[in-house]
């Protein structure tokens, strides 16, 4: 409990720091010996002196340490080993937290031999008895050593060298250079020790062979002598060697040779399968006989019973040949880790095995073999489930990415091409969550507002949104360092599109298109056909184009060049505009509106007083091949004096171009067409009647009675109507005042010219009519004092100066004349007594 944990395994010790405890903590190891000095751990000391450090999928690390590693204390069958660890939040270990824990272990009894295959070195202890004979014989005199042996000199007092066996030659190592060479070297009362790291120069591979025939593992048996060994076989890291260390006045050399396996490992239909060869040459040096005495294995340096392999359904197979275990991929006991390869990511299977082989020869009695291997799957590729899950009432997408194993750590997201780390998220407006599970996997909870800027907003089909979420996050594997990346491109559909609207009117001269803003237009442009509606084109053709935010308005002149016709009739003609939404990155045709309304023929013909005709005719549709410049009255000579694409305007007198006259007792009508004739064709294509009636002065004598004729009946109706109040500078009513040029200053007789219009309907059978008129002091209609300047439709005889009305006549910019009424009203100002109220 607590930041550490220790336990005694046989010969080692291990102590695991707390994941919890000393995760996203920088770490420093030392061990301490006898005389109270740290000494610091690194990967060649560890090696050397018996020290093994690892790391769980857990992210705990695993410290293990040899009974005979340098630093030990051993004291009557006990090992004592003291550790110092810091623990900082920064790189330099600056403001660092200092643990201690030391750890005792009660170890042996001994075997003759003991060869250990840690992780990182190999490790060879043997008794270092003194034959009786010898002890006999020694002389009871002092020793001095480096008299007769000088190299002896500053050498350990009890051993002399090492010799390295190798096949081209022997090479001799006092024991201060071969510390310096990375070997370690101890003694006790009892034994020799020599730890040879896997890296070390004179350490060889050597294959043994594995598939030894069973009738020569029999004949072993019966003849006592080692089988040869096949050339193909499982391959060993092995260092043959002897070791000589002094007994008073007498040299005594022991073999200590060790061999660790380095594969042997197999991986097929989900098993592992580690076969270790029980008979190694290197070790079996000497040897006539062999038995094997123990064969037991377990997982993580503990032993396992027979009934707890089956249950984790581990194979024990102990075979003449060699010893086999089996253990399934992800079994009980192993555990998963991250792994990236080329940036992709998978998974290992990792398991810390532990191999006990002991066995009798008639050389050592008894050997004791320990491997402890640590066996990892091949890379074997991951798929990162990714769910959303959207969350409409708050309108979050909530994206799930996972499961991870516990050694994976979200550091940053890629938020449209800039990096982001993980606390600085919010600020984009990601919430990140880390969900754990019971087993230490987590997930990691991605929930982004559907309104926020990195959420790419599409419409899709009606009233349906496509709302995408494009990240990369990027992950880092502990204590690897390893990195990658998922992309997270996460599509929710919404039904939430609000399309844009419309909604259009004629005022008898234009064409109004008023189109409302919904939510999926941000992108769309207004296009006419191919063309688009920008604000300098609309300029162009002197058409209107406002865009307040909520709405688009578009106003188009009545005869304007994107103005479609048909339907003509004498007493009306339909005129059309179309205009098309599409989107401005694709161009895609999104949303289609229209305008059209009926105008009177008359529009198109001033029939002047002076005898003058303006006509204009228009290309219907269908007739898109029509030239208008080729249009001819009848006089063909008579040709249009203003052509637009889809216009021609003709003025003439009506005496000329092959007008026709019929006069009858009270009119004069003149009467002409417009004719198209495609070249080589007296039969005209195109033909558009107009005449111009003008009334004959006369007096006649009329006889009548009067005839008492019933009242006429009215009825009353309901509806919308739209009117307006203007104030004109002149008598002739072309130029109104402005909201700018307010207030207006007269004086006193000076004329105000009022004009009052029916804006809406357009219907030319209603007749607008003044009833009541009057001014007051204030802007206020109700306030007082007030002065009437009609009463019933009719002058105020109080006036000194009565109110004029002005007759409205019909032309190009007044269509209704009925719709219209027009009075001139003098200036006056209010007065109480003799006082002005105001000037």
């Amino acid at each position: 409990t607590g930041p550490m944990s220790l336990e005694c395994l046989g010969n080692l010790l291990r102590i695991t720091l707390s994941a919890e405890y000393f995760e996203d903590k920088y770490l420093s190891l030392f061990v301490i010996d006898q005389s109270g000095t740290a000494w610091e751990l690194d990967e060649a000391m560890a090696a050397q002196c018996g020290y093994t450090v690892t790391h769980t999928t857990w992210r705990s690390i695993e410290f293990r340490a040899s009974a005979l590693s340098c630093h030990s204390h051993l004291e009557k069958g006990v090992f004592t080993v003291t550790i110092q660890i810091k623990a900082s939040h920064t790189p330099d270990i600056s403001n660092a937290t200092t643990h201690l824990k030391s750890a005792s272990c009660h170890y042996g009894p001994w075997s003759p031999r003991e060869l250990i295959c840690e992780n990182n070195y190999m490790e060879v202890s043997v008794r270092s008895e003194v034959p009786q004979t010898i002890k006999d014989l020694v002389q009871d005199e002092p020793e001095d050593w480096t008299l007769v042996f000088p190299e002896a000199k500053a050498e350990e007092a009890s051993i002399w060298q090492i010799v390295f066996h190798q096949p081209e030659e022997e090479r001799a190592l006092l024991v201060s250079n071969a510390w310096s060479a990375g070997y370690g070297l101890n003694t006790t009362d009892s034994r020799v020790l020599l730890r040879v790291p896997y890296t070390a120069a004179q350490v060889q591979l050597v294959e043994v062979g594995a598939l030894l025939l069973a009738q020569q593992a029999a004949r072993l048996c019966r003849s006592n002598q080692m089988p040869s060994l096949q050339d193909q076989g499982i391959t060993f890291s092995v260092l043959r060697s002897s070791t000589f260390y002094k007994y008073q006045w007498v040299v005594l050399m022991v073999d200590t040779a060790v061999a660790c396996p380095v594969d042997g490992v197999d991986y097929t239909n989900k098993t592992i399968t580690w076969t270790v060869p029980k008979y190694i040459p290197p070790l079996s040096a000497g040897m006539t006989s062999f038995k094997d005495v123990l064969v037991e294995a377990g997982v993580d340096l503990r032993k396992l019973s027979a009934k707890e392999m089956a249950s984790r359904k581990y194979v024990l197979l102990n075979e003449l040949k060699a010893i086999t275990m089996k253990i399934p991929v992800g079994a009980e006991g192993g555990y998963y880790k991250t792994s990236v390869n080329n940036g992709q990511l998978g998974v290992k299977y990792i398991i810390n095995l532990f191999l006990e082989h002991q066995w009798e020869d008639n050389k050592w009695r008894l050997t004791k073999h320990t491997i402890i291997k640590e066996i990892e799957t091949p890379f074997e590729q991951a798929e990162v489930a990714i769910n959303n899950n959207l969350n409409l009432s708050a309108r979050l997408m909530n994206v799930t990415v996972g499961t991870f194993l516990p050694d994976v750590e979200l550091v940053n997201l890629t938020i449209e091409g800039v990096v982001v780390a993980v606390p600085e998220a919010v600020q984009h407006g990601y919430l990140i969550h880390r969900t754990r599970y019971a087993n230490g996997s987590k997930a990691y909870v991605i929930q982004v507002p559907l309104d926020a800027p990195s959420v790419k907003k599409e419409y899709v089909r009606e009233d349906m949104r496509a709302y995408t979420l494009n990240v990369t996050l990027t992950f880092i594997t502990y204590p690897s360092s390893e990195t990658f990346v998922v992309p997270v491109i996460a599509l929710s559909a919404v039904r939430d599109a609000v399309l844009p609207s419309a909604r259009g009117f004629c005022d008898g001269r234009n064409l109004h298109l008023i189109i409302t803003h919904g939510n999926v237009d941000q992108n769309w442009l207004p296009f006419i056909s191919e063309w688009h509606l920008t604000q300098e084109a609309a300029q162009k053709y002197s058409y209107i184009l406002r865009d307040n935010g909520t709405h688009l308005t578009i106003s188009v002149p009545f005869l304007s060049p994107h103005v479609s016709y048909e339907g003509f009739h004498t007493s009306a003609i339909k005129a059309s505009f179309y205009l098309t939404l599409k989107d401005g990155i694709t161009l895609a045709q999104r949303r289609d509106f229209s305008i059209s309304c009926i105008f009177s023929p008359s529009d198109l013909i001033q029939c002047l007083p002076n005898g003058t005709v303006i006509i204009t005719a228009i290309k219907l549709v269908g007739g898109e091949d029509l030239d208008t410049a080729l249009l001819v009255l009848r006089d063909r000579q008579c040709k249009p004096s203003l052509v637009t694409e889809k216009t021609a305007t003709f003025k003439f007198n009506v005496n000329t171009c092959g007008t026709s006259r019929k006069v009858n007792s009270t009119t004069m009508t003149y009467e002409n067409e417009v004719l198209y004739f495609r070249p080589g064709n007296d039969t005209p294509i195109y033909q558009l009647k107009f005449l111009c009636m003008y009334a004959v002065k006369q007096t006649a004598d009329v006889q009548y009675e009067s005839k008492k004729n019933p009242p006429p009946s009215i009825k009353p109706g309901f509806g919308c109507l739209a009117l307006s109040l203007k104030i004109f500078k002149e008598k002739s009513y072309l130029e109104p005042y402005q909201e700018s040029e307010y207030p207006v200053v007269k004086y006193l007789r000076e004329s105000l010219y009022f004009q009052v219009e029916l804006l809406q309907p357009k219907d030319a059978r209603l007749d607008l009519n003044l009833d009541d008129c009057w001014a007051t002091n204030s802007q206020s209609q109700d306030s007082l004092p007030q002065w009437h300047i009609l009463i019933h439709g009719c002058e105020n005889n109080k006036d000194s100066y009565r109110t004029v009305f002005h007759k409205v006549n019909y032309s190009l910019r007044v269509k209704f004349p009925q719709h219209l009424k027009r009075f001139e009203v003098r200036m006056f100002t209010f007065v109480q007594g003799t006082s002005l109220l105001q000037e």
